[in-house]
């Protein structure tokens, strides 16, 4: 009404015409588009100040002709007054129906997604919905009754990957999202894998005594190997250490090595570097009740994914040249019962073993021969990872992604059956907050269902490699769900730093129904970091989200003191776990989704994502001062090794700048107006990067495809930098003084690049080195 008001004022009173400036902004990737639109008549070029053309202005009082004769008849005066009333008449009905378009939305078809729909989209800044408000939301949804029908139907006795029954798993899962109303899609790779042989079994023979074996080591060199039995204990680089420094010989041997402490693919790559000619692996009674009989199965590619596709997707294998894994073993290696390694550990002679390892048994000779036979087939399996997305509503191109394994060697019910209905559970509970209870999460949380997870986290990392350009620019964290109970004395997290913060907030959550004591003050007492914080192992289904592609990731599980020992056998039943956590399964299984979902929907939901970026400083400054003190000690020792003009200065300083750049994004966050989506996108966006860029750019995904410098492996993390050091100074034959200057050198500028990507916009970066 006012605006046709104006309007008709202006026509009659002559109102100059004037600019009517617009900001339109579209949050597209971070672009801010400004467009200015000028309102004016095709005359307004030829204006003077007084608003009328100079060219038409005339010193002259004489009155225009129609205007002296529309002054001299009144009738039409009349005129004049009746098309006034009937402009401000269609005036107003034109400003109604405008207004009326404007306030009364479109209705949906039904069969339009109601989170994918935009006058449901978030316009504002300010989240919709109290933090505590969407805690007990979540909470209140989640209940250990409500566990129980979900672990009878998702365990299933056969579930192999590639098999019917995973396929069947896949198709339930799908199923379930389907159900939630979430957008939902599948990922199917062609994968090869080593299965045992389809007729026959491999074998060993030891002094006249021949065994068929049942287990088997994915990936193993096939072949037959004879050589001495040597006992290594858990096959860690200390303890060959320390056989070598008995004098003992190691090549050609075979080793006897325990499961446990170290990945199986650890433990033969491990024995490799010592010239062995094949390892068997059996579970020890002292670490594994499981009886004298039970196989043990797993794979020992030094790596994730499949080993015939290294660094790319094997979405169709054929069109790819024909390649190896460099983490592919090149000896044998097969796992063993209990019963078969104490039958041989009593015939053995050579020395006694140390004290610190039992001191019981003789370690072997090198004439206690044995004789291993190995003939696994390869195979082509094809398999689906199954995913479900919940939109965000204001970066909906920014997401968390949770998921877990779904297949197993046996029923896996720790393995997989667990982590698969936490998933499911999962996304009901926080569909049905989107849905019915006004919840709108910022950013999209993907939903994720894995396959071939039993032979080295295959599904999960060939979806990495197939799309991590997009992934490492879109996805800020993966929260892990494999393994999630184990027992129920200790709760146990392997975390990037980034998310330390976050994991110890979550842990403190109090629920206003529940009377039981928090997770910090159950398990953390005190402190995070010695109590529940531990380090990622290798085979961690999150690892190649972290080290490969740069992902901030977690993984976290109820354990106790010592590991739940049907993990890699056919015996992980529910009965096992039941045994193993004092019938405490739907509890504890209500306990982990909590953490698990409220860590996610604190990503979601805040503003800014809750990560801190300070948190390397100190993991960066350690391993800045133990290569200085090293570099140090070697030239002291042995000066002509490394030369005078080596410094490492130039890592200072990249620690210096990382630093900085690290407290200048805090301060940044705390004087952002977090109603500026924009500058929230723009932060986040640099905490982003932070995990992604201490991926070393100068090693190949194929050779090194853990290329995180501070939590990766390989030469080129500072963890080898400072090892290499220790070579130089020890006299290693591997170690190479230019070998070490150039490693040096370009870690120092994946630590600088960090820097230099943290500070933001190029006029920002820090350029002291």
């Amino acid at each position: 009404m006012d605006q046709a008001r104006s309007t008709i004022s202006k026509i009659f009173n002559g109102e100059p015409h004037s600019y009517t400036r617009f900001n339109l902004t579209q949050n597209m990737e971070g672009d801010n588009s400004q467009v200015e639109m000028k309102l004016s008549s095709d005359m307004d070029e030829e204006v003077g100040g007084n608003g009328v053309g100079d060219h038409l202005n005339h010193n002259s009082n004489r009155k225009p002709h129609a205007a002296e004769q529309l002054g001299r008849k009144p009738k039409n005066l009349c005129f004049m007054v009746a098309a006034t009333v009937l402009i401000f008449i269609i005036g107003y009905l034109i400003a109604y129906l405008v207004h009326g378009k404007k306030v009364v939305a479109p209705t949906c078809q039904a069969s339009v997604d109601p989170v994918a729909e935009p006058s449901e989209r978030e316009t504002g800044a300010a989240p919709l919905m109290n933090w505590d408000d969407v805690k007990n939301l979540l909470a209140k949804k989640l209940s250990a009754t409500q566990f129980e029908p979900v672990f009878r139907e998702f365990d299933v006795k056969d579930h192999r990957a590639g098999s019917k029954g995973d396929e069947s798993l896949a198709n339930k899962v799908l199923g379930k999202f389907k159900g939630y109303g979430m957008n939902t899609w599948t990922d199917e790779h062609f994968i090869k894998v080593q299965d045992p042989p389809t007729s026959g079994s491999n074998r060993f023979v030891f002094k006249g005594h021949n065994d068929s074996l049942h287990g088997f080591l994915s990936y193993s060199a096939n072949g037959i190997a004879t050589g001495g039995v040597l006992y290594a204990y858990y096959g860690e680089e200390s303890d060959f250490q320390l056989l070598r420094d008995r004098s003992i010989n190691l090549t050609g041997r075979v080793m006897l090595i325990r499961a446990g402490k170290i990945s199986f693919a650890e433990k033969v790559a491990n024995a490799a570097k010592m010239g062995a000619s094949a390892v068997l692996i059996y579970p020890d009674p002292a670490d594994y009740s499981i009886g004298d009989s039970t196989q043990l199965f797993g794979h020992v590619h030094m790596g994730s994914g499949d080993p015939y596709t290294p660094g790319f997707p094997s979405f169709n294998h054929t069109q790819f040249p024909p390649v190896r894994s460099s983490g592919l073993p090149k000896i044998l290696a097969q796992s063993i019962t209990s019963g078969m390694a104490t039958t041989i550990r009593r015939q053995l002679g050579g020395p006694t073993e140390p004290g610190s390892w039992g001191g019981i048994y003789k370690l072997g000779e090198e004439n206690d021969l044995i004789t291993v036979e190995v003939n696994n087939v390869l195979a082509e399996k094809k398999i689906h990872n199954v995913f479900g997305v919940i939109k965000g509503f204001v970066d909906a191109d920014r997401y968390v992604v949770i998921g877990a394994q779904r297949d197993a060697w046996g029923a896996g019910f720790a393995t997989s059956t667990v982590g698969s209905s936490l998933l499911v559970e999962l996304a009901r509970s926080i569909s049905d907050m989107v849905k019915n209870d006004g919840f709108k999460p910022r950013r999209s949380i993907v939903f994720a269902s894995w396959s071939a997870g039993e032979y080295g986290s295959v599904g999960a990392t060939e979806w990495l490699e197939g799309y991590l350009s997009s992934l490492s620019m879109k996805a800020f964290s993966y929260i892990n769900l494999d393994r999630v109970i184990k027992g129920s004395t200790r709760f146990k997290v392997s975390a990037s730093p980034l998310m330390h913060g976050l994991v110890e907030s979550t842990m403190k959550l109090k629920y206003p129904a529940s009377e039981s004591a928090t997770l910090y003050s159950r398990f953390a007492k005190s402190s995070l970091e010695p109590n529940v914080l531990e380090p990622f192992k290798s085979d961690d289904a999150a690892y190649p989200f972290l080290a490969f592609s740069g992902i901030p990731s977690v993984s976290f599980g109820f354990t106790s003191d010592s590991d739940y020992a049907y993990f890699n056998t056919e015996l992980d039943t529910r009965d096992k776990l039941n045994a193993a956590t004092g019938n405490q399964v739907p509890q504890l299984a209500e306990q982990a989704a909590r953490f698990a979902g409220h860590m996610v929907l604190r990503l979601v939901h805040d503003h800014l994502l809750r990560m801190d970026v300070k948190k390397y400083n100190d993991i960066i400054r350690n391993h800045v001062v133990q290569i200085n003190n090293k570099v140090y000690s070697v030239r002291k020792a042995q000066p002509e090794l490394l030369p005078k003009a080596l410094t490492v200065q130039w890592l200072i300083s990249a620690f210096g700048s990382y630093s900085r750049a690290a407290q200048r994004l805090e301060t940044d966050m705390q004087n952002s107006d977090l109603e500026d989506i924009e500058m929230c996108r723009i932060i986040n966006d640099r905490i982003m990067t932070v995990e992604r860029n201490f991926l070393s750019p100068y090693v190949s995904p194929r050779d090194s495809p853990f290329r995180h410098i501070m939590l990766g492996s390989g030469p080129h993390t500072l963890r080898a930098l400072s090892n290499h050091l220790d070579g130089l100074k020890s006299g290693h034959p591997e170690s190479d003084a230019d070998l070490f200057r150039n490693q040096l050198a370009l870690a120092t500028w994946t630590v600088q690049g960090c820097a230099n990507s943290l500070a933001g916009d190029i006029w920002s970066l820090d350029n002291e080195i």
